[in-house]
C-alpha cells in the first residue's frame, strides 16, 4: 500500500513526465475531427448563428480523458465578429455567435475559416492536437428597419388642359435596407383624398380626367411609398402639377416668304424662328429642312452654258461631240426637234414618241475604240400600257437592207440598258454585250444626270454622281462586218430594214409578198433630254461628273464653328436637304436661324424656291409625344440686273482694194471694245438715298460671238473671213466657219473674246466689181439669255489711191468707255452735287480746253510733217513697197470747236471754226504702218 507521501511523488513524476512529452505520445494519439465546410445564417442585430451541420467535434482517443476532450475552436482570417465557444468537452459540440453588432447593410456574408483542439495528455493541455481547417460561410439576414425615402424633396410637372396623360411625371423613392424584400418599393400611394390623380407601382402619375384650366391651374398632391415589407415612408412627398392653356406646337416666328438678292452670297431663312414644345419635356428633336427646285431648269440652278462649255468649265477632255446642240445652221439637225426652253435658255429637248433626228456622218464618231463616254440629261416617267416598249436615246444602226444595232441607249420597263455590239475586226468570241440597271431615278419624273463610262468590257453608270454597277450583263457574238452604212439617231432607232418583211408559209401562198416598207424611225422615246453627248478615246472623272452636274443652289450654314457639340446635321449630296438633330432644345432653335440659302450663280434663275420643313420630337420614355406641323415657305429669287452688253468700236472702215487681196487681208474688228454695264438703283450700293440710279459695269464671260454678212453671201470662189486660229488656243472652245459667218464659242472672259474678234480679217482676191461689204457683230452670255447690240460695221473699197484723201474718216464715239484699271466702276446718272459750279458749266469748260489742246497738237504736227517731207523723200522712197498706203496721205478730220452748249455762238466764232476745220483737213503726212493696220479714231 503506498502511502500518500508515494502517490504524491508518483503523480509529481508523471506530470513531469508529461510535460516534457514523454507520455504524451502514448496518451494523445488523434487529432480531432470536424466538417470539411459550415454553412450559417444570422440575423442582423442578433448573436446567435444557426450552422448546418451543427459545429461537433470528434476525437477517437475518448473516452481518455483530455485527449478525447474538445477545448476550443479557433476562428481564423478577415478578422470576422464571431467567436466559437465550446458547449460540452466531452460530445465536443460547439455554438457560433457574433462579438459585436452585425449590421447587413455594412456586410452581407462573412467566411472565415475554424479549426478544433483537443485538452491534450492532461489537465495542463500538454501535447494538444488541432483538426484540419474548415470553412465557414455566414449570411446575415435582413431586418426591415428602414422606411422608403423619396429621392426629391418636392416634385413639380405642368400638363395641359383637357389632354389624358398617360404620364405626367414619376416620382421615385428607395429604402436602406439591404435585401430585396425591404430595399425594393412595391408600391406608391396619393395620400391626398379626392383628386384627379392616380400613381401605379412604378411612381407614374397620371391624371384621370381632364382638366380644365378656368376650373383650377394648380394642385398640389401628397405621394407616399411603401416597400415590399409594407413599411410606409416615413414622409410623404408634396407634387405641384400646374395646368396651363391649350398650346399648339409649332414653329413660331418664320416668314412665308424670304426675298434673295442675286449676288448677296448666302441669306438666312429663319434668323428669328423657335420652336414652341407646349413645355413638354423632350429628349430630342429632329428637324429636316428640303429646298425644292425641280420645277428649276433641270431639277436646280445650274450654269445654262452649251454642254461643250460647261466641259470646259469643269476641266473635262476635249473631242466631245455635242449631238443635240441649239438648232443653227451648222448643227440643222435638231431644228424638228421640240424644245422646252426656259426663261434662262436652258436648252432642253422634249420627245412625244413621235420626233427623232439623225446625226450627219459628218458629226459621228467614227471609231469609238475601247474606251468612249456617253452623256445625258434625262427627265422619264412610267411608260404607258402593260406592255412598254424600248424607249430609245440614242442609237447607232445600220441604214439599209439590215437592222443590226451597233450600239444603242434606251429605257425599257423603267430599266436603262446599254447595247455595244462589237463586230468580227475586233474580235470573234463571246463577249458582254447588253448591260442592265434597274434604278427608280429612270422613271420618277425628275431630272437626272446619266454618265456611262465604258472601259471594254466594263461599263459604269454614274447617276447624278453616283455609280452603279449593272445587275445584269448579257453576252452575244460579235457582228458581222458589211459595208453597210451606219446612221447615229437621237430619239429613235433607224430602222433600215422593216421588221416585219419577212413573209412566212410562202411556198403555201400564191399571193406574192407586199413590197417592204422604206427605211424609218421606231423604237421612239418619250421623256426630255439635254446635253447629250459621246466623246471618244476617253472616260470622263469622278470629279468632272460630279461638276458637271453640281447645283448651283442650296442650303448652307452660317458659322459651323458656333453650332454647338450637341447638334448633329447631315447634308444631301446636292445640298437639298438638311438634316439637324439635337436633346436641347434651345441649341436646336439656335442651330435653325444659321440655315441660309446661298446662289452662286452671277445671273440665278429668278422664280420662287419652294421650303419644307418636318420636325419630328420625342419625349422621354415615349417614341413621340407632340405632333409639330410641317411649315411650307418660300425663297423669292428675285430677277437680276441684267446685263447689257454692249458693242463698240469703228463702224466704218474705208481700204484700198489691194489690201483685200494680201494673204493677211483687211482686219475688220481691231478696236472692237466689248463691256457689259447693270443699271443700280441707290439700295444696291448706297444707303440712305433713295431714287438714285447709276451704271455699273460688271465683268463676266461670254459664250459666243458671231460675225454674220448683210446682203449677198460670201462667194467662196474670190472672198473669205478668216482667223489665224494660233491666236485662239486656250481662249475658245469650237470655232466655225461657213460662206455666210464665222461663229466663235466657248465659254471665257469678255477680254479675250476681244482678242479673238480683233484677228478676224476679209480677204477678196478678185476686188476690181467690190464697193463695200457689211458685217454685222453680235455676243452672248448664258446660251443666249443675254445678247448684246447688234455692231454693224461698212466696209468701203477705194480703188485709187488719190481718192483717199478725200474720204471722212469720222467715226462714231463709243458709248460706254471702260477704265483701264477699274474693272469696276459706278457712273452716276442722277446725283447731286455741292460745289459752287454748275455741272453744265463744267463740262463746257472742259470741252473747250480740250478742243483748244487738240488744236495747238494737230498745227505743231502739220509743220513738223511739212519740214520733214523734203529732208526724208529720198530715205522714204526706198521704204515705199514696204508701205501698206502707197503713196496714200492719212487724212484726219477733227471738228472740236462745235458751239459749246450754253455759249454764245456768234459768226466770228463760226468762221474761226470753219478756217480751222479745213486746216485740218488739209494736214497730210505719210506715216508707215503694218501691213495690215487701219487707224481708227
Amino acid at each position: 500500500m503506498k502511502t500518500p507521501a508515494a502517490a504524491a511523488s508518483l503523480a509529481l513524476a508523471l506530470a513531469l513526465l508529461g510535460r516534457c512529452g514523454i507520455l504524451a505520445g502514448k496518451v494523445n494519439k488523434h487529432k480531432p475531427w470536424i466538417e470539411t465546410s459550415y454553412h450559417g445564417v444570422i440575423t442582423e442585430n442578433m448573436d446567435t448563428v444557426l450552422l448546418d451541420p451543427p459545429l461537433v467535434a470528434l476525437d477517437k482517443d475518448a473516452p481518455v480523458p483530455y485527449a478525447g476532450e474538445i477545448c476550443a475552436f479557433k476562428i481564423h482570417g478577415q478578422e470576422a465578429p464571431f467567436e466559437a465557444v465550446v458547449l460540452n468537452r466531452t460530445s465536443g459540440e460547439g455554438v457560433l455567435r457574433a462579438r459585436g453588432h452585425v449590421d447587413c447593410e455594412l456586410q452581407k456574408e462573412y467566411t472565415f475559416v475554424i479549426q478544433a483542439y483537443d485538452c491534450g495528455a492532461g489537465a495542463n493541455g500538454a501535447g494538444w492536437k488541432k483538426s484540419h481547417k474548415a470553412v465557414v460561410h455566414i449570411q446575415v439576414d435582413d431586418v426591415n428597419e428602414f422606411a422608403p425615402v423619396f429621392r426629391e424633396s418636392v416634385y413639380h410637372a405642368t400638363l395641359t388642359e383637357a389632354k389624358i396623360y398617360d404620364s405626367i411625371l414619376q416620382v421615385e423613392a428607395w429604402d436602406q435596407d439591404c435585401s430585396p424584400q425591404y430595399s425594393q418599393i412595391c408600391n406608391y400611394e396619393i395620400a391626398t383624398p379626392d383628386t384627379p390623380f392616380a400613381i401605379d407601382r412604378n411612381g407614374n402619375i397620371r391624371n384621370t380626367e381632364r382638366l380644365s384650366y378656368d376650373k383650377q391651374q394648380h394642385y398640389k398632391i401628397m405621394v407616399t411609398a411603401y416597400d415590399c415589407g409594407q413599411k410606409r415612408a416615413a414622409d410623404s412627398v408634396p407634387v405641384h402639377i400646374d395646368v396651363k392653356p391649350v398650346c399648339k406646337p409649332g414653329w413660331q416666328g418664320w416668314n412665308k416668304r424670304v426675298d434673295y438678292e442675286p449676288g448677296t452670297g448666302s441669306k438666312q431663312l429663319f434668323p428669328k424662328m423657335h420652336l414652341e414644345t407646349c413645355g413638354g419635356p423632350l429628349s430630342s428633336v429632329r428637324v429636316m429642312v428640303e429646298l425644292q427646285t425641280s420645277h428649276i431648269g433641270k431639277g436646280c440652278d445650274r450654269e445654262t452654258y452649251s454642254e461643250k462649255s460647261l466641259q470646259k468649265l469643269c476641266g473635262a477632255a476635249s473631242g466631245s461631240t455635242d449631238l443635240l446642240p441649239a438648232p443653227s445652221v451648222a448643227t440643222n439637225w435638231t431644228a424638228s426637234l421640240l424644245t422646252d426652253s426656259g426663261r434662262d435658255s436652258d436648252l432642253i429637248f422634249r420627245f412625244d414618241g413621235r420626233q427623232a433626228a439623225n446625226v450627219p456622218d459628218r458629226v459621228v464618231p467614227q471609231n469609238l475604240t475601247d474606251q468612249f463616254t456617253i452623256a445625258t440629261w434625262m427627265k422619264h416617267g412610267p411608260s404607258p400600257g402593260l406592255r412598254a416598249e424600248k424607249e430609245t436615246l440614242l442609237c447607232n444602226s445600220d441604214k439599209t437592207e439590215m437592222n443590226r444595232h451597233h450600239y444603242s441607249l434606251y429605257v425599257h420597263n423603267c430599266r436603262l440598258v446599254f447595247l455595244l455590239r462589237r463586230d468580227f475586226t475586233q474580235m470573234d468570241t463571246f463577249r458582254p454585250a447588253e448591260f442592265h440597271w434597274k434604278l427608280d431615278q429612270i422613271c420618277d419624273k425628275e431630272w437626272h444626270y446619266y454618265v456611262i463610262n465604258v472601259e471594254f468590257p466594263t461599263v459604269t453608270l454614274f447617276v447624278d454622281g453616283m455609280t452603279y454597277e449593272p445587275y445584269l450583263v448579257t453576252d452575244d457574238w460579235p457582228i458581222h462586218p458589211s459595208q453597210i452604212d451606219v446612221q447615229l439617231t437621237v430619239g429613235a432607232c433607224w430602222q433600215g430594214r422593216s421588221m416585219t418583211t419577212e413573209v412566212r408559209g410562202l411556198a403555201q401562198s400564191t399571193t406574192p409578198p407586199p413590197p417592204p416598207p422604206p427605211p424609218h424611225h421606231g423604237l421612239y422615246f418619250r421623256g426630255s433630254l439635254s446635253g447629250l453627248t459621246i466623246r471618244p478615246g476617253k472616260i470622263e472623272t469622278q470629279k468632272v461628273i460630279s461638276c458637271l452636274q453640281a447645283c448651283k443652289e442650296g442650303l448652307d450654314i452660317n458659322s459651323l464653328e458656333s453650332l454647338g457639340k450637341g447638334i448633329k446635321f447631315h447634308f444631301n449630296p446636292a445640298q437639298s436637304v438638311l438634316v439637324m438633330e439635337g436633346e436641347d432644345l434651345e441649341s436646336v432653335n439656335m442651330a435653325l436661324t444659321k440655315v441660309s440659302y446661298i446662289n452662286s450663280r452671277q445671273f440665278p434663275t429668278p422664280g420662287l424656291r419652294k421650303l419644307h420643313i418636318s420636325t419630328t420630337v420625342q419625349c422621354f420614355g415615349e417614341d413621340t409625344c407632340i405632333s409639330i406641323p410641317d411649315i411650307k415657305a418660300v425663297v423669292m429669287v428675285l430677277p437680276p440686273s441684267e446685263p447689257r452688253i454692249t458693242i463698240t468700236g469703228v463702224e466704218r472702215l474705208v481700204q484700198l482694194a489691194d489690201d483685200f487681196t494680201t494673204p493677211a487681208g483687211v482686219v475688220l474688228f481691231k478696236d472692237i471694245r466689248i463691256i457689259s454695264t447693270v443699271t443700280k438703283t441707290d439700295a444696291d450700293f448706297t444707303a440712305g438715298k433713295t431714287h438714285r440710279l447709276g451704271v455699273l459695269e460688271v465683268m463676266h464671260n461670254l459664250d459666243y460671238c458671231d460675225v454674220l454678212v448683210i446682203g449677198e453671201e460670201l462667194n467662196p470662189e474670190e472672198e473669205s473671213l478668216e482667223i489665224h486660229h494660233s491666236s485662239l488656243i486656250g481662249k475658245d472652245e469650237g470655232l466655225a466657219l461657213t460662206d455666210v459667218y464665222l461663229l466663235a464659242a466657248g465659254v471665257d472672259s469678255m477680254l479675250h473674246y476681244e482678242q479673238a474678234i480683233r484677228q478676224v480679217r476679209y480677204r477678196n482676191w478678185r476686188p476690181a466689181g467690190l464697193l463695200e461689204r457689211k458685217f454685222r457683230l453680235s455676243c452672248s452670255e448664258l446660251n443666249g439669255r443675254y445678247t448684246s447690240n447688234e455692231f454693224n460695221l461698212e466696209v468701203s473699197v477705194v480703188h485709187s489711191s488719190e481718192a483717199v484723201e478725200h474720204v471722212n474718216h469720222m467715226v462714231a464715239q463709243p458709248q460706254y468707255m471702260r477704265p483701264v484699271h477699274h474693272p469696276l466702276m459706278v457712273h452716276t446718272l442722277n446725283s447731286n452735287h455741292n460745289s459752287g459750279t454748275p455741272p453744265a458749266a463744267t463740262v463746257v469748260i472742259v470741252m473747250c480746253i480740250a478742243a483748244l489742246v487738240v488744236i495747238v497738237v494737230l498745227g505743231i504736227y502739220r509743220i513738223h510733217t511739212t519740214n520733214q517731207d523734203g529732208s526724208k523723200s529720198d530715205e522714204d522712197g526706198g521704204k515705199e513697197a514696204e508701205m501698206d498706203w502707197d503713196d496714200s496721205t492719212l487724212t484726219i478730220t477733227v471738228n472740236p470747236m462745235e458751239v459749246c452748249p450754253g455759249e454764245n455762238s456768234s459768226a466770228d466764232s463760226e468762221d474761226s471754226g470753219e478756217e480751222e476745220e479745213t486746216e485740218a483737213h488739209n494736214i497730210k503726212g505719210k506715216l508707215e504702218w503694218d501691213h495690215h493696220t487701219t487707224l481708227q479714231y
